[in-house]
């Protein structure tokens, strides 16, 4: 029984556990389920709010989008111009436009455009969902807008209604308006739009209008090349634009781009296609159509150039912008007149060719630009040779990657000494002067005034080439390495470059990119400021030091035809000869030159000039005078716009010792601790008989001993020469050209230092022959003028290697050196007996 008891006891309560443990696991399934409810409805809510979140930003973005203005899809917005007095100049994009319909539109350009700009054209709906997904996932690894994926709709959209900034609500808007053109237009009608829209290049405003340009032939008669080509001309209208020559190798590329996405969509079969490969890109192109209505096309070339390099997606002929631009309309004209006439500076031949930048030195503000003469002058969406040329640039580099970064960085002084003689570049191979000689010891200074190129390899081998290149891009030279070529210029930069880079000498070392525009305005009101931010990319001591030395190169050394003594004017020159290959092809004479620069400034204006050929031919080349052209150049137009009478002002950085400058602080080794006496009594005496000059002077007899005398001289304005060193007190000087002017220069030399010169001019008579009593007989009257001298050579024409400095600058014994072409040798001078 008690047994029976514990059973039954014992199974209520097991029976009660059972319940209590079924309870539990009821009790924690019904909180995990509790807890999921909570989650499930969070994520909703959260869901719910970041909708709804979404929905509101996208709400907000497309409430302010512009409406669709029927009138703005068919008439495009033209842009205006003004200079740098707010006065306006231009309107372009007003040109007449011949539009078409959809009717008159060949199924070939129709595929073209539909194969090369939006294959599923006419499957969606505004916007394609595919391509849009690819640009979002691009721009998700490459930043916001480093790709698209507009539509043609969407195109139209944007070139009609909206500025171009990439940004999301930009685009939010615009998937939104074209979804709404989509709803109001047809796809035949928006094509038509499309195509009568946009820009072609080459005065072109839509497709018809760019048949006509291009091939001078209606639509219809267009082939399946060119209507390829013209497919392919919108997405960079200029780099591909086939009627430039330069341009036909990327012309060519992209065309055969728009023919492979032809095929793939099934427009073409793969034999039309690789016929029409075959077919030369300029084939059927007809020259390039010029604009003579628009006014300064070189400046304004430069000015749209910069805009659509600035400004992505912008339409320069339907944006409706107005652009304020830095120029000044009395320098530009005046620019284009000294290019294209002989008024000013009398050139050699229609093919030489000029080109050059002047801009304000203290904001990089572009005043005029010289694009080039003749056939390559003014021409807007043309060659500009100031901006898009980029050429060696001789020693005029020297300042720039050599002297510059060695007072920067090594803190030299302006008469810090460099042994002048033989040498060798690292791999080996000889560097020389102009002239192969050698000036033994001399001071910095001395070696810019004479341009010589044996210390400024030097120099560039102690600062370093790092230092050098760093100095030199600082400077807004593009330089990806550096080789110790470029010591003496022996990389490529253009007019522009080049100025902007000498202007931060003159504004103290602060750097400004030089600039064509000021600011843009679209028709919404919005505005974009083109001024770049002032940068100090040198101590203060170091642009002005630089600029005392280029004082002393044009007012006694290879840049005397730029001075203009009523100015305060710094600058430099540069030359670059033919290689050894071009010398032997085309034959050219001893001491030809390539090219021939100067860069200049005043505190008002800097300037950098181009002079030389475009093609090198036998007969394309420069000799003596000639490579003077560009400081005439520079002296034309600094004369004219070059007002400010102001000078450069020592910084408190840096004190004189003589005529020599030191960095303060700084220890001194080089010192000129004599002060050498100038030459007095100098006299010129002509010999009309024998056709000679006696030039003599006085010197303190007690200083005599261990001085001799450098002679310089110079003919009808030209460049100084070395003539002869002598110990003596006299140098006469045959087979001196009647009628000429002569300058001589007497400086003394001491122990390496040197005095101040002392000149004497003198106008030689010119002598006219006597009439003959009876009619001459014949006779060979054959002379030998000797008209050829040595230059200075600025590495290879790769720019990476050694050049020997052979050229022909004919400048003082710096970059050139010799006779002067066009005159007659001046002889060996004779030097007779010191008198006692």
């Amino acid at each position: 029984m008690s047994e029976n008891y514990r059973s039954r006891e014992e199974r209520k309560q097991a029976e009660k556990q059972k319940q209590e443990q079924s309870k539990k696991e009821k009790a924690a399934k019904k909180q995990k389920g509790s807890f999921f409810k909570k989650f499930l409805i969070a994520f909703l809510l959260i869901g719910i709010v970041t909708f709804g979140a979404g929905c509101a930003t996208f709400f907000s973005m497309i409430k302010d989008a512009p409406t669709i203005d029927e009138s703005l899809l068919s008439v495009p917005l033209s842009t205006k111009f003004y200079d740098k007095d707010g006065n306006f100049i231009y309107e372009y994009g007003k040109e007449q436009r011949t539009k078409i319909t959809y009717d008159q539109l060949p199924k070939t350009v129709e595929n073209a455009f539909i194969a090369t700009e939006d294959s599923r054209f006419y499957q969606h709906h505004g916007i394609d969902i595919q391509r849009t997904i690819k640009a979002i996932l691009a721009n998700v690894t490459g930043g916001f807008g480093s790709q698209g994926g507009s539509t043609i709709t969407q195109q139209v959209v944007k070139n009609s209604f909206l500025s171009p900034e990439k940004t999301i609500k930009r685009k939010v808007q615009e998937w939104y308006l074209a979804y709404k053109l989509e709803e109001k237009y047809s796809k035949h009608e928006i094509l038509e739009m499309y195509l009568n829209k946009i820009y072609f290049g080459n005065y072109a405003y839509g497709v018809a209008t760019a048949a006509q340009n291009y091939y001078g032939k209606p639509l219809d008669q267009l082939t399946l090349p060119e209507a390829a080509m013209l497919a392919g001309l919108p997405q960079a209208p200029s780099a591909y634009d086939p009627s430039e020559e330069d341009n036909r190798p990327s012309a060519e590329k992209r065309r055969n781009i728009v023919l492979t996405l032809m095929n793939k969509h099934g427009y073409i079969s793969t034999q039309e296609m690789e016929e029409a490969k075959k077919v030369p890109v300029g084939q059927g192109v007809i020259a390039k159509k010029e604009n003579k209505s628009m006014p300064y096309q070189a400046f304004l070339d430069a000015v749209v150039k910069e805009v659509e390099a600035t400004v992505p997606d912008v339409d320069m002929s339907s944006d409706g912008l107005k652009i304020y631009t830095t120029l000044d309309p009395k320098a530009q004209s005046y620019a284009e007149e000294i290019l294209n006439t002989n008024k000013y500076i009398s050139y050699p031949n229609e093919r030489f060719q000029a080109a050059f930048t002047m801009l304000d030195t203290k904001t990089g503000e572009v005043r005029a630009i010289g694009s080039g003469r003749n056939e390559n002058a003014a021409k807007f969406a043309g060659k500009n040779f100031a901006i898009d040329m980029a050429r060696q640039p001789g020693s005029t580099f020297k300042p720039i990657m050599d002297y510059g970064p060695a007072i920067e960085h090594l803190k030299w002084s302006t008469y810090h000494q460099i042994a002048d003689e033989p040498y060798t570049y690292s791999d080996g191979t000889p560097i020389k002067n102009a002239d192969n000689k050698h000036m033994g010891n001399i001071s910095i200074r001395e070696a810019l005034r004479w341009s010589r190129n044996i210390p400024a390899l030097k120099t560039l081998q102690e600062v370093g080439l790092d230092k050098g290149k760093d100095f030199a891009v600082s400077l807004g030279i593009p330089l990806k390495e550096a080789y110790e070529s470029y010591a003496i210029g022996g990389n490529a930069v253009s007019p522009i470059q080049l100025a902007g880079a000498y202007s931060a000498f003159a504004n103290n070392g602060e750097f400004n990119k030089p600039h064509t525009v000021r600011n843009i305005v679209y028709p919404d009101g919005k505005k974009i400021d083109f001024k770049p931010k002032p940068k100090t990319v040198m101590k203060d001591y170091t642009a002005y030091m630089i600029t005392d030395m280029l004082r002393t190169v044009v007012q006694s050394g290879t840049g005397t035809t730029a001075n203009i003594p009523s100015i305060d004017l710094a600058g430099k020159t540069g030359t670059t000869n033919f290689d050894k290959d071009a010398i032997a092809k085309y034959n050219l004479p001893r001491g030809a030159t390539h090219d021939a620069w100067f860069a200049g400034y005043t505190p008002q204006y800097t300037m950098a000039v181009w002079t030389g050929y475009e093609k090198t031919t036998s007969q394309n080349y420069m000799l003596g005078q000639q490579t003077k052209i560009g400081q005439r150049i520079f002296k034309a137009m600094m004369s004219q716009f070059a007002t400010d009478r102001s000078s450069f002002q020592q910084p408190n950085s840096v004190y004189r010792i003589e005529k020599e400058l030191y960095i303060k602080g700084e220890k001194v080794d080089d010192v000129p601790n004599e002060k050498i006496d100038v030459p007095s009594g100098v006299q010129l005496k002509y010999d009309q008989e024998m056709n000679t000059l006696s030039l003599t002077w006085s010197y303190p007899a007690d200083k005599l001993e261990d001085t001799k005398f450098e002679i310089n001289y110079s003919v009808d304005g030209g460049n100084a020469t070395k003539l002869t060193s002598t110990n003596k007190t006299e140098v006469t000087v045959s087979g001196v050209k009647p009628g000429s002017k002569y300058s001589f220069s007497v400086i003394a030399v001491k122990k390496e230092k040197k005095s101040d010169p002392a000149t004497v001019t003198i106008l030689i008579p010119d002598i006219t022959p006597e009439e003959p009593s009876e009619p001459p007989g014949n006779g060979n009257g054959n002379g030998n003028g000797n008209g050829n001298g040595n230059g200075n050579g600025n590495g290879n024409g790769n720019g990476n290697g050694n050049g020997n400095g052979n050229g022909n600058d004919h400048e003082t014994g710096g970059d050139g050196d010799g006779t002067i072409p066009g005159l007659p040798d001046i002889g060996t001078p004779t030097v007779p007996p010191s008198r006692q």
